[in-house]
């Protein structure tokens, strides 16, 4: 009876393990993108070039990225709709896992080579071969994205048990801090090794890439071999294929799954655009890149703690109390940050109420849109799991085209490029950098709060409730 009950326990352990080990490098490679794209464009890519054709390609990077990427937020759920129509031997989300998961890796390598170099041997081609394997880069990475959380549902049906398959993803969502701690210290060392001079230059960013680019391969391959999809009556119910119009159509009146998208899309925002600009403040308004690494070090150590914690805290405290509770303490890290930039304690401290609380945001934001699909079941009759939950991705792709727009100006505005010190940036430059990095993050981030509060009410018991209600009609119309 106890070795039965100890084969139960680790046959529930591994999948929750293995889909653990699938954001690990996933996250890396979100925060190589994400964030630190725009820096090494901002500093390395154009290295050699004339300071006027540096500024004049930098911003021509900057424009595109932003122009594309809000054209590709459109695609994100047609790239769901795909998904969950995806039908194989191996299942529904495992193809692209895989598939995806290495091609978006190996274009990340190109993207940081300056594409082997033409971004400083030869501007005009490089913006000819950038448009295409950026826009081909972000749609395999929108593919890996969009199944690896699609899979949730399919996991389990059990609100509970999507809380812990969340949570172990959250978890090792470190990986992103992993990145921020350790992308100073290796690309300065590999450029001394290349070139005996100590900055982050080209062969440092590189390097870089290579390394999380495998790392992000190696974790596709685990969590796509190592899950396995359930079966049951609320998938059963499902299997027929979903028209774009149809999926549109679902997705439109699908009102919690739309208040649940707004916060989270104005929340991205001001967030993207904090983090995305945090490295100028360290090495440009206090002029202390060498302590960057701790803006790394407090959400590492803190997801450790959040993501384990959440199912727990969960039992007792309704997910709307704990967003609330971590919105605020996000709000008071912006009071901060406002006041505070020259005490490195007080700095300290924001970062903490800025980073810990994240974790228990995205928890509660990802399983009520998770919650969101058996509602938009009941409601509509059709059951789009990659697509709901591609609206997150596709929020994130919004939020980070505004980043990398908002990081490439406010750097070029405010003279935070090339070999601009924290001495040369005038009075004007910092009270710029902070009313788009804090500001503007702040005002967001309340209006965020008062929308989660007052307009999404699919709480954990309503999704229960919805959950039964479903299984009974299905069982009553002998959908087995």
């Amino acid at each position: 009876m106890d070795a039965t009950k100890t084969v139960a326990h680790k046959s529930k352990i591994w999948p929750v393990v293995n889909f653990a080990f699938g954001n690990f490098g996933h996250s890396a490679l979100s925060m190589m993108f994400g964030t630190y794209f725009m820096i090494y464009v901002t500093t390395a890519m154009f290295t050699g070039v004339s300071k006027s054709q540096a500024t004049k390609s930098i911003a021509m990077i900057t424009g595109l990225i932003f122009v594309l990427r809000i054209l590709e937020i459109f695609i994100d759920p047609i790239i769901g709709n795909i998904v969950d129509n995806t039908n194989t031997r191996w299942g529904r989300f495992k193809p692209w896992l895989i598939g995806a998961g290495t091609i978006s890796a190996l274009l990340l390598i190109v993207l940081m080579s300056g594409i082997f170099g033409l971004s400083r041997s030869n501007t005009t081609w490089f913006m000819i071969l950038f448009i295409p394997i950026f826009t081909i880069f972000d749609i395999f990475y929108s593919f890996r994205d969009v199944s690896y959380w699609g899979m949730i549902p399919a996991l389990s049906e059990d609100s509970h048990e999507r809380s812990i398959f969340t949570a172990a993803g959250n978890f090792t969502g470190f990986g992103q801090n992993i990145v921020t701690m350790t992308i100073v210290p290796v690309v300065t060392y590999v450029t001394y090794l290349a070139t005996g001079k100590h900055n982050e230059g080209q062969p440092g960013w590189t390097t870089f890439g290579i390394i999380i680019a495998a790392v992000a391969i190696i974790c596709s391959f685990i969590v796509a071999l190592g899950t396995h999809e359930k079966q049951n009556v609320l998938r059963n119910a499902a299997k027929e294929k979903t028209s774009l119009k149809d999926m549109f159509w679902a997705l439109a009146h699908n009102d919690q799954m739309l208040w649940t998208a707004l916060p989270y899309l104005v929340y991205g925002f001001g967030n993207a655009a904090t983090a995305g600009l945090m490295f100028y403040m360290f090495k440009y308004v206090m002029d202390k890149p060498g302590l960057f690494w701790i803006a790394g070090l407090i959400p590492t150590v803190s997801g450790f703690f959040t993501s384990p914690l959440y199912p727990i805290i969960n039992k007792w405290v309704t997910r709307k109390t704990i967003y609330a509770v971590s919105m605020c303490a996000m709000i008071l890290a912006y009071i901060i940050l406002i006041v505070s930039t020259d005490n490195l304690f007080m700095v300290m401290t924001a970062l903490v109420l800025y980073y810990v609380p994240q974790g228990f945001i995205f928890m509660a934001v990802i399983l009520t849109l998770t919650d969101t699909i058996e509602y938009g079941q009941l409601k509509n009759g059709t059951r789009s799991e990659a697509v709901t939950l591609a609206i997150r991705p596709m929020l994130d792709k919004m939020s980070s085209a505004i980043s990398n727009g908002v990081v490439g100006w406010v750097a070029v505005a405010a003279g935070m490029t090339g070999t601009a010190t924290a001495a040369s940036i005038t009075a004007g430059g910092i009270t710029l950098f902070k009313a788009f990095a804090f500001w503007a993050g702040l005002i967001v981030h309340i209006l965020a709060l008062l929308i989660y509060v007052f307009k999404v009410n699919i709480s954990e018991k309503k999704h229960a409730e919805i959950v039964e209600e479903l299984q009974k009609k299905l069982g009553a119309e002998n959908v087995n």
